[in-house]
Parts: structure tokens; sequence; C-alpha cells
């Protein structure tokens, strides 16, 4: 049998020392990524620590890179009221950043909706036709009511200072009622063509300054424009 230790081979060795090395490597902290805190606590004592400063987390500290240089603020924390006052900011800002959007598609699609004041004033016609046709059947509509007064009146002209057969009276009070019911329905159709006009006017307002170039969404809202849309 042979007893003579084997050589290993200078590749062998020099492949063991290379995972020797990396294994110590891997072991050793990386100093060149370590950080500093610093700051000044309250009674401007100035404390230096490798981690955050628990005697000044109620102040800004400044985190070093090893040569000295700032890498960044690391804010005060805070405390519950201006916490809440901190979300309340930012939930401020995130409704005025959705409102912002809002705006932009909103001045987008109204002009891909009307390109021309023409388009736009044919709109406005066409949302105007329906409720002037209608008002125009209920001016109709009150002038067969007063027509079919006008024989009743005459029948009532025989009983003046007597009461008025029951059947009389309440064809006289239907005729009314009907007639009331017409002109307030005329009356509500009227205020509906205010309505749609001032809107409309308010649209062409906002369409005359983005068709002159003005960015979508930089256009503050007319608030009659908005009561009118309600």
């Amino acid at each position: 049998m042979n007893l003579t230790p084997r050589r290993q081979s200078f590749p062998s060795v020099l492949s063991a020392l290379r995972v020797w090395l990396v294994g110590v490597a891997l072991s050793m902290p990386l100093w060149g990524h370590a950080v500093i805190y610093t700051c000044v606590d309250a009674h401007g004592k100035r404390y230096t620590s490798d981690r955050p400063i628990v005697e000044c987390l109620d102040r800004e500290q400044r985190v070093l890179n090893q040569d000295g240089s700032q890498r960044k603020l690391v804010p005060p924390r805070m405390n519950a009221e201006e916490r809440a006052a901190a979300e309340e900011r930012e939930h401020q800002r995130q409704v005025a950043e959705a409102a912002q959007k809002d705006a932009i598609r909103r001045d987008r699609n109204l002009m891909m909706r009307y390109p021309t004041e023409q388009s736009h004033q044919k709109a406005r016609e066409a949302a105007l036709d329906d409720l002037k046709n209608a008002i125009k059947t209920s001016e109709l509509r009150v002038a067969e009511l007063q027509s079919e007064r006008k024989p009743l009146e005459a029948e009532a002209e025989f009983y003046k200072g007597k009461a008025l057969p029951p059947k009389l009276r309440t064809k006289l009070e239907a005729n009314d009622a009907a007639q009331q019911a017409q002109r307030d329905v005329i009356q509500g159709q009227k205020a509906e063509i205010v309505r749609i006009n001032a809107l409309y006017d308010a649209e062409l307002a906002r369409l005359k300054k983005l068709w002159a170039g003005a960015p979508p969404g930089s256009i503050a809202a007319d608030p009659a424009a908005s009561s009118a849309s309600q």
C-alpha cells in the first residue's frame, strides 16, 4: 500500500483559496455603504450615529455619506395631529389633481363633440326643439279648455245668485284645474329652456377659448354653467 500523501494540484489549491477569500469578503461589513445620522437636539446638543437618532425624532436629521457629503434629509416624525393634517393635505392634493385631470378630459371631449361653432349651435337647437314643441302642445290644450269652458259659463249664467248644480260646478272646477296644470307645464318648460340656453352659452364661451388655443383644463369653471347643469 502506498502511504505517500497525494499532492493537490495547483489549480485545486487556487480554487479553494478563492472560495475562502469570497467567504471572508462576505462576512466583512460593507463600510463603503455605511451612512452617518447627525442632528442637534432641542438643547443644542449634537448627536451622531449610524442609525436614526432617538433624541432627534422631533426634528430634521441629516444623513451623511462616509466622505461627509450629504445623502438626504430625514424629516421629523409627526405626532397624531400633525400626521392627520399631512394626510388631509395629501387628500386635498389628490382631489385637486383628480379634478384637474377630469377638467382636461371634459375639455377634450367638448372639443371633439363640437369642432365648430355651427356644430354647437345645431346641438343647441336640437335640445330646444322638443321643449318648444311641448310648449306649443300645451298652449293648444289651454285654448281647447278655454273653448270648452265657454258653454259651461253660459249655462252658469242661469244660476246667478243661486247655487250651481253639483254636476256643472264639478265641470267648471275640472276645467280650471286642467288649465292650471297646462300653465304649470308651460312655465316649467320655459324655465328649462332658460337653463339649457345658459348651459350652451357657458359651453360656447369655453369652446371659444379652447378653439383660440387655451390648453384643456386651464379655464376656470363657470358658476353659471355649473348651476345650469344641475
